[in-house]
């Protein structure tokens, strides 16, 4: 008897805990959003889906605005210096300073930027867009004509690159959880 109510009450204290650890009070703390305000900003202007940007900065740089890469990717959206040179010239923006891909509003604004570029010239194929965003366009038109990859989702594991690979697959990922805990909070 003894041995079935310890049974029984370890089962009820696992079960009170899953039930804990799955309320949106708890995903939303495992899942932050910062910069909220900027993203849904930058969301609407350049008419991108805010769960993707949110994706890519929590995949590039944990939200920390002072990030740089080994490569020399700076800020939250982890964009390359010569990339956000060219966004700056074809889109008009005037940054105050040099150090502007540290300012994470112009950041924001940057990596939308490029992501509604990939957008367009992907039409709107999640999937390239983000394997384009870490790997270059030039890189992924080039595996998509020597059909490398076909640019579906189903055939992630066939991108040539082991970091573009694993890269796209954590967008998407943190991409659904973003949508999953936060879909009429963006809206």
């Amino acid at each position: 008897m003894k041995l079935g109510r310890r049974a029984a009450l370890i089962l009820l204290t696992l079960m009170s805990v899953f039930l804990l650890l799955n309320t949106p009070l708890i995903w939303k703390w495992m899942y932050p959003i910062k910069f909220q305000g900027e993203i849904v900003s930058a969301s609407q202007k350049y008419k991108v889906d805010p769960y993707l940007i949110l994706a890519v900065i929590r995949s590039e740089s944990g939200f920390k605005t002072d990030r740089v890469s080994k490569k020399g990717a700076v800020g939250l959206m982890q964009i390359m210096p010569d990339t956000a040179a060219w966004i700056v010239q074809q889109a008009g923006f005037q940054p105050k300073d040099d150090q502007y891909l540290y300012d994470p509003i112009m950041n924001i604004h940057i990596g939308t930027w490029y992501l509604n570029f990939l957008l367009n010239r992907y039409e709107g194929d999640l999937v390239k867009v983000i394997a384009a965003y870490n790997a270059g366009p030039g890189k992924v038109s080039g595996w998509l004509s020597n059909e490398q990859w076909n640019g579906q989702r189903e055939h992630i594991e066939d991108i040539p690159f082991g970091e573009t690979r694993q890269y796209v697959q954590r967008v998407l990922y943190y991409h659904d959880r973003y949508k999953n805990i936060y879909d009429v909070d963006l809206r």
